[in-house]
């Protein structure tokens, strides 16, 4: 269809609206402008990539698992040497694994290693030790013969501080799992170390001299070496204490 408009008034028309100031040209199709969105359409921003975090590792469960596939206390040993979860083992120099007769009928659990054990790799070293020693050959026990040591953890804590709950619990596995395969008849808990980790509570003063049973065995908690050595008037309790076990080691045989 011809337009209505011939050329010179279309022309015209178009001047005189540029000079009105438009400037973009009409559509064919009316639009309602109040009808458009008041703001326009946020861009979407792209998506970073999903980062899958890594799952948090339990120390408590690793521990079990470690401990669990030890066969022997050779093995038990390397599972300790392994392990990469407990932070004492950062600042010690020895793993304090055990000592005397693996498979003897009295094992005792020591405290967390000092000075003397981080250096020498083995539960009551230096003066502990040599009162250890008597007091176990007043009873005819002793390590070259009848007894197995070990601590209650296996590395040093720094400066010798007091022990956080984590760490014990963390390792409370290794310790289980090391009296299942070293097999002794009675356990002697010496200190708050050995009986929190065995027992599940402190008080060695309150604790000592009264036999339980925990992990399938007979437990006896004592004071330790090192605080009779500072605290002569508690070898009295402790004497009464080898005297029990000794009349268990003669009832049980």
């Amino acid at each position: 269809m011809e337009s209505a408009l011939d050329y010179h008034s279309a022309r015209a028309l178009l001047q005189w609206q540029v000079e009105l100031g438009v400037t973009e040209s009409i559509g064919d199709a009316p639009v309602n402008r109040y009808a458009l969105q008041a703001t326009p359409p946020k861009a979407k921003a792209e998506q970073a990539p999903a980062v899958l975090k890594p799952k948090e590792v339990d120390p408590v469960e690793q521990a079990q698992k470690a401990a669990r596939a030890a066969t022997g206390l050779a093995s038990l040993r390397a599972a300790l040497e392994g392990f990469e979860h407990c932070a004492l083992k950062k600042g010690a120099r020895n793993l304090v694994f055990s000592d005397g007769q693996a498979g003897a009928r009295v094992m005792i659990i020591g405290e967390a290693p000092g000075r003397e054990e981080d250096r020498a790799g083995t539960p009551f070293a230096g003066p502990s030790l040599g009162l250890l020693d008597k007091m176990l050959a007043a009873i005819d026990l002793s390590r070259d013969k009848n007894v197995y040591l070990t601590c209650a953890l296996p590395w040093r804590p720094p400066q010798n501080q007091e022990l956080q709950p984590a760490d014990i619990a963390m390792m409370v596995p290794f310790l289980q799992r090391h009296v299942e395969l070293a097999e002794p008849e009675f356990l002697l808990l010496m200190g708050n170390a050995a009986c929190q980790a065995v027992l599940g509570k402190r008080g060695i003063n309150r604790l000592r001299g009264e036999w339980q049973q925990v992990w399938g065995k007979a437990v006896l908690p004592m004071l330790p070496p090192d605080r009779l050595l500072g605290q002569p008037q508690g070898k009295r309790q402790a004497w009464a204490d080898l005297l029990s076990l000794k009349a268990r080691l003669v009832a049980v045989t």
